[in-house]
């Protein structure tokens, strides 16, 4: 990614594209399908780089900017729509401590206060959870609604009656709701206004959410019953709430917490303090953790308590949101594009969690590289259950010092990927981890080449932990290309004895009559796989060079090496006379090398694989089976000869390799 200083406007411009497709596909799998891709903190980096670039080059600020966006439509949703009264906005972010104090010093300046007036805060913790608005009309609760995109939501009135927390009916200065104090060491929620009158029209904004408890009791109910469970309490919460048969949700244990309001006939207040304890005493929850501070030193002291208790709240968190509190100054400092002036959010960095590190094992990946994986005593980081963690390499594993029994801190990197970033009992007197020098699988050596830190397994296609791998990728759409022919085939065949190298592809024919006695399979199906094989007998060359996984050699690679040898036979005669075991500058090892686009890497690793008799005995056994015709190179002259092409974001018809 290039700094914003480099950027030229065309690649600003790109990029600025780029951005604005990802960020809407990333807020459609968030917002309408429940099923995020990435990491809040990738998203945010995502957005982060938009507005970069945006602030450096104003005058290519694209219509569809992700700055205008709330949300996701909720077009496909089967839900009945409702558009709101007054949009549902989203909040703009902080990340440290000097993005909070220039937020007070921007509303200052926007407001032109003198630097000695207070601006008061109040400041709440963030719950992760599904937006909804709650319309109460002369108190009596007559529609509810998602977010959606902020100005169209989902009608999900039904499902919310069926939540305990959100009363139907609100009275004036009861607190109906449950007693909710504070976690924090003389905090409370607000505190109820006896006597605020119930306005005829007024919105409640906030959070639907499900707790850690309800949420572990709900996939442990999932589990019992064979059912998928889901990933985490948000999905939950917001799969539970968005069903067409309300009775569903009402087997669910959702809750709801207040953080504002929208339409409004009358506000019960001058300030968010107050019309938040008034929201509280009409019966509403609220957060026990939403405290008022005069400044942006408290409010900064508030987010350090609520980040130490995150841990034990019994819901999940991402942050704490800072609000000025005058409702006037609020008026004035109105609205961006799709976020208050008034309000920031101030996100938490990756949470990290202690447990006990019980086991280390080790996988074998389709290029024999061995992954030591961690088995932890499970542990809930950031609202998942973690159990596993990648330990990446035997150097990872030499730097933490870590070994079966330790005590270590578990971190989401990005709140998505486990890591183990600290080892508390490295000092305890117990024996290292020794990394294995065989492959755990076949048993075969495990080395780690020249220069690199990752070990792999010798064994290639013979290790079976590599032979699944090697065939799916020998038959994928950048080698063979053999339709029908997926990864729950392969495995089958696998179990079945039929495969053992790609040769054997070649001789499924002889299972014919076997496959269409297997459940599952017809004989057309038969046939119209038999067919799709018996097709790449006369393989592109280079296809059929990529598909075999020697390292370091892709689909472009192939394809440079072909066009200089011509033939495979060629190409195997050059590669086993480099001599691999010194890596000795040989006249051979110059012919590859010096090759545009090869280099001595790609050299030694031709020859590594043409000087082990297993491939060998692959590469002879398959070229039995297949004969590709001699590679030929075209050259013609065209509007783009002698040019650079350079393709950038999505490519909607055809894929990367095809264009180029």
């Amino acid at each position: 990614m290039s700094s914003i200083v480099n950027l030229s406007q065309a690649d600003a411009a790109n990029e600025l594209m780029r951005l604005a497709k990802q960020i809407a596909h990333h807020n459609r799998r968030y917002h309408g399908d429940d099923a995020p891709e990435i990491s809040d903190a990738e998203y945010d980096a995502l957005v982060r780089r938009n507005n970069e670039i945006e602030a450096a080059f104003p005058h290519l600020i694209r219509a569809n900017s992700p700055n205008a966006a709330v949300g996701a439509s909720v077009d496909g949703s089967p839900l009945a729509k409702i558009t709101h009264a007054q949009r549902m906005m989203s909040l703009d972010n902080a990340f440290a401590d000097d993005d909070v104090t220039e937020f007070v010093a921007r509303v200052r300046r926007f407001l032109n206060l003198p630097d000695d007036t207070a601006v008061a805060l109040t400041a709440e913790d963030k719950i992760d959870g599904l937006s909804c608005s709650l319309r109460y009309e002369n108190g009596v609760l007559v529609q509810a609604a998602t977010r959606g995109d902020g100005s169209v939501g989902e009608d999900v009135t039904a499902n919310v009656r069926m939540i305990g927390d959100i009363p139907g009916q609100l009275f004036p200065g009861e607190g109906r709701g449950p007693e909710r104090q504070s976690a924090l060491p003389g905090g409370a929620g607000p505190r109820p206004s006896p006597g605020s009158e119930i306005p005829a029209v007024f919105e409640i904004r906030g959070e639907i959410y499900m707790s850690k408890a309800d949420f572990a009791a709900l996939n442990a109910a999932q589990a019992a019953a064979d059912a998928k469970p889901f990933a985490n309490p948000r999905n939950a919460a917001a799969g539970s709430l968005r069903q067409k048969d309300a009775s569903v949700t009402a087997a669910r244990p959702l809750r709801f917490l207040a953080h504002g309001w929208g339409e409004a006939s009358e506000v019960p207040g001058a300030t968010q303090a107050e019309v938040m304890a008034a929201i509280a005493a009409w019966g509403v929850p609220v957060s026990p953790l939403l405290i008022r501070t005069p400044g942006a030193d408290d409010a900064l002291a508030h987010y350090r308590a609520i980040e130490t208790a995150r841990a034990d709240l019994p819901y999940d968190i991402d942050g704490v949101v800072y609000k000025v509190d005058r409702l006037d100054w609020q008026a004035r400092l109105g609205f961006v594009a799709k976020a208050p002036r008034w309000a920031i959010a101030h996100k938490f960095p990756a949470e990290r969690a202690q447990t006990t590190l019980e086991s280390i094992d080790i996988q074998v990946g389709r290029t024999g590289k061995l992954t030591p994986v961690g088995r932890l005593t499970p542990v809930t980081v950031g609202g998942v259950v973690v159990s596993n963690v990648t330990l990446h390499n035997r150097d990872e594993i030499a730097r933490l010092g870590v070994r079966p029994g330790d005590r270590v801190v578990v971190q989401r990197a990005g709140d998505v990927i486990p890591q183990v970033v600290e080892n508390l009992t490295r000092d305890a007197v117990r024996e290292g981890y020794i990394f294995p020098d065989t492959c755990p699988v076949c048993a075969s050596d495990a080395v780690a080449e020249a220069g690199e830190v990752d070990v792999r397994c010798t064994a290639g296609l013979t290790c079976p932990a590599q032979r699944f791998e090697r065939l799916r990728h020998f038959v994928s759409r950048g080698a063979l290309d053999i339709e029908g022919l997926g990864e729950k085939s392969i495995a089958e065949f696998i179990d079945y004895g039929w495969l053992n190298g790609p040769a054997d592809i070649f001789r499924l024919r002889k299972h014919h009559d076997a496959l269409v006695s297997k459940e599952g399979w017809k004989e057309k199906s038969v046939d119209a796989l038999i067919a799709a094989i018996e097709a790449k007998r006369s393989p592109d060359a280079a296809r059929l060079l990529f598909g075999l996984g020697i390292r370091h050699v892709g689909v472009v690679t192939a394809r440079t090496l072909l066009k200089r040898f011509i033939s495979l036979e060629e190409l195997r005669d050059v590669a086993q006379r480099v001599n691999n075991s010194e890596y000795e500058a040989t006249k051979e090892f110059y012919e590859l090398a010096e090759i545009d686009g090869i280099g001595p890497i790609v050299s030694f690793a031709l020859s590594d694989f043409f000087h082990e008799p297993h491939n060998v005995a692959t590469w002879d056994d398959l070229l039995s089976e297949v004969s590709p015709p001699p590679y030929v190179v075209e050259t013609r002259a065209s509007a783009v000869s002698g040019q650079t092409v350079v393709f950038t974001g999505k490519l909607e018809t055809m894929s990367r390799d095809e264009a180029k």
